[in-house]
């Protein structure tokens, strides 16, 4: 994905508040050199940012005639209003190593013997993973084959088949589940309730005759 950012000179709370009233977002670019203060289209850059790609996927930024290679880093969102208030983005190269984190994007579920054929439900604990890998290497995102689940397992980080040169973030001993597959419960039938029905309260017996009462 392409975009254009514009060098920026003045800094601190003021400028960077006047610069936000002008529909612009400021910004740094950092790495491989000196850093560099910047400034994009605030509308532009929305709506980039709904896009999966701008977040896990090398960029090519225009600055200043050159086009540069970056990673989006950080940025930072108004608490309550639409409005992005600063971005920070990394300047690399193709052997520069990355630590990023990428979407999952999970395919074959429906053909799978834990779906098709026990009809368990599949719950995708994790919608992303941190990987480790050559920037000429970063996948936009990692496609997870969920065709070979079966009945009471689940699929942990460790289970996770990566493209060559792409490897998992292990975080000390912890191995994350990412897909878990789970036995729906089947209500049991309720037992047929037997009901008896109490005598009438209040009725009168009977007057015997008076035959009955000279015997």
């Amino acid at each position: 994905m392409k975009f254009t950012a514009y060098e920026r000179t003045l800094q601190g709370t003021g400028a960077s508040r006047r610069l936000r009233n002008a529909a612009k977002v400021p910004g740094i670019v950092y790495g491989a050199g000196t850093p560099k203060m910047i400034e994009l289209d605030h509308n532009a850059l929305f709506f980039a940012l709904k896009k999966e790609a701008f977040h896990s996927s090398i960029l090519e930024m225009e600055l200043a005639g050159q086009t540069q290679k970056v990673l989006l880093r950080d940025f930072q969102m108004h608490a309550w209003k639409p409005i992005v208030m600063h971005i920070d983005f990394q300047r690399v190269d193709e052997t520069t190593k990355l630590r990023k984190k990428v979407p999952l994007h999970f395919t074959g579920e429906e053909n799978s013997v834990a779906v098709k054929t026990d009809k368990c439900l599949v719950s995708h604990v994790r919608l992303d993973l941190e990987i480790e890998c050559l920037a000429a290497a970063l996948p936009e995102f990692v496609t997870i084959d969920l065709s070979g689940l079966v009945k009471g397992t689940s699929l942990h980080a460790s289970d996770l088949k990566l493209p060559e040169g792409i490897k998992a973030v292990k975080h000390g001993t912890q191995n994350p589940v990412i897909v878990a597959v789970t036995v729906p419960k089947i209500e049991e039938e309720a037992a047929p309730v037997t009901v008896v029905t109490a005598p009438e309260k209040g009725k009168a017996k009977p007057k015997k005759t008076e035959k009955q009462n000279q015997k």
